[in-house]
């Protein structure tokens, strides 16, 4: 069975989610929460395998939020709801810590998915949809000017296979894709990318991506 906490400030949209959550045989709602703080408070009552976070809240946004449940270690996963139009917050929420992001407009199925996907450690956001994302809010991330970035101590653990696979991953490839590239089994690539997240304490598929743009391993174009 997997826990959700709902938090959102609008009561229908609250209604909704938990009307289509506990219509799941999988799934039940643990709570609901008007504001990041009453979030903050039900997730350490709880530990709720996902909350799925609303942006724009009051006293508390769901980015600040979202980054103090993750400074707590908490095993809670944050799946972070938004618009089109909120792609820079949708942004910041990753960098937060979330595991990834849906549009509010998001089919049910969608939406239920991604709640699955994220209890289980995935990432919800397409590869190619992340790296569109990344790529139109690069120029927030620090720079280097007149040569290479520094070594970041995050990846200095990786072996030469496995930072490469940390760069494609961060282009946006799928492990069928990285498969075919490397000439090697797709269970293979899986056991690389688990090394990965494991050395540079990325905790999941999103954060490599982020990690591969923080250390320059990938630039935008």
């Amino acid at each position: 069975m997997t826990t959700v906490l709902i938090a959102d400030d609008q009561p229908m949209q609250r209604f909704g989610f938990r009307m289509l959550l506990e219509s799941q045989d999988d799934m039940t709602v643990v709570g609901e929460a008007a504001n990041g703080h009453e979030a903050l408070q039900l997730v350490e009552r709880h530990q709720p395998d996902v909350a799925l976070m609303d942006i724009r809240m009051p006293l508390l946004d769901g980015i600040e939020a979202t980054r103090r449940i993750i400074r707590t270690g908490s095993r809670t996963r944050v799946l972070i709801v938004t618009t089109f139009d909120l792609d820079r917050y949708a942004y910041d929420g990753l960098r937060a810590g979330a595991s990834g992001f849906l549009i509010k407009d998001a089919l049910p199925e969608e939406l239920l998915s991604g709640i699955r996907a994220v209890a289980s450690g995935d990432a919800v956001v397409a590869p190619s949809l992340t790296r569109r994302l990344l790529d139109a809010y690069v120029k927030h991330l620090p720079t280097t000017p007149g040569g290479p970035a520094t070594p970041d101590t995050r990846i200095a653990k990786l072996t030469d296979r496995e930072r490469e696979i940390l760069t494609v991953i961060g282009q946006g490839w799928t492990n069928t894709e990285i498969a075919e590239r490397f000439h090697v089994a797709e269970s293979t690539v899986k056991t690389h990318v688990s090394r990965i997240l494991a050395k540079t304490g990325a905790r999941d598929r999103v954060q490599a991506v982020i990690l591969a743009y923080d250390t320059h391993l990938v630039t935008a174009g």
